[in-house]
């Protein structure tokens, strides 16, 4: 049996849930309201500052850039970074630079073939460069030869001697340059039967670097003069 207060009671809840229903509806059609007058192009913020360039492109990934084809690339390519970059960014760049290039330089140096030029990569190459060093070169003392050839020329009472001195100089320097082509050569076939490297290349650059001073040849001597190879 249903009491008249109950009985009023069950109709004002379910008026309160009707009511609760019909305001959660006018909430939901009056934010889809506001969203239609806005239009399509509006745009919720993103709550947060935006990033500036610099900062963006240090954290952003993905591949390298591939080294540039010429010289007017690289630059433009220089300039666009100095733009983009803040005077502390530049300075850490450029001193990752000296270090790699020193780096770089040391290996090479030492012999490493990853850091080696072209021309002096390669065990024949390699083979060739200790045969020299191992050598006392008469085409070694071109250097500080050159040094008394100018201090005479400015001599007037012996200018008349520099040129009989360097036509003798150039004749040893010859003979003793074709001896170590040959020498090279031979040693490297006996050493290197099916090598393809030989002849006038090969002994015109064992040539070069028996003309250079010990301390300043690069790759540096890894053999002391008089040792066997």
């Amino acid at each position: 049996m249903k009491l008249p207060w109950k009985k009023d009671a069950d109709g004002q809840g379910e008026n309160d849930v009707v009511t609760a229903d019909s305001s959660t509806v006018d909430a939901a059609d009056l934010d889809s309201t506001d969203e239609s007058t806005k239009g399509s192009a509006y745009t919720p913020g993103k709550g947060r500052p935006t990033p500036k360039r610099s900062a963006q492109q240090s954290r952003r990934r993905g591949p390298v850039a591939p080294p540039p084809t010429n010289r007017s690339e690289a630059r433009a390519r220089k300039k666009e970074l100095k733009t983009s970059l803040s005077k502390e960014e530049r300075k850490e760049r450029s001193e990752q630079r000296r270090s790699q290039r020193l780096e770089q330089r040391e290996r090479m140096m030492a012999g490493d073939e990853r850091y080696l030029m072209p021309r002096d990569k390669g065990p024949v190459r390699k083979f060739t460069r200790d045969i020299v060093d191992s050598r006392r070169n008469f085409a070694g003392l071109f250097m500080p030869f050159a040094i008394v050839l100018i201090v005479v020329m400015f001599l007037p009472r012996l200018m008349y001697l520099s040129t009989p001195l360097l036509l003798i100089f150039v004749i040893f320097m010859a003979i003793d340059g074709f001896i170590l082509g040959r020498l090279v050569n031979k040693r490297v076939r006996e050493r290197f039967p099916d090598s393809a490297d030989g002849g006038f290349k090969l002994g015109w650059y064992a040539f070069t670097r028996a003309m250079q001073m010990r301390r300043m040849r690069a790759p540096s001597p890894q053999v002391s003069a008089g040792d066997e190879v």
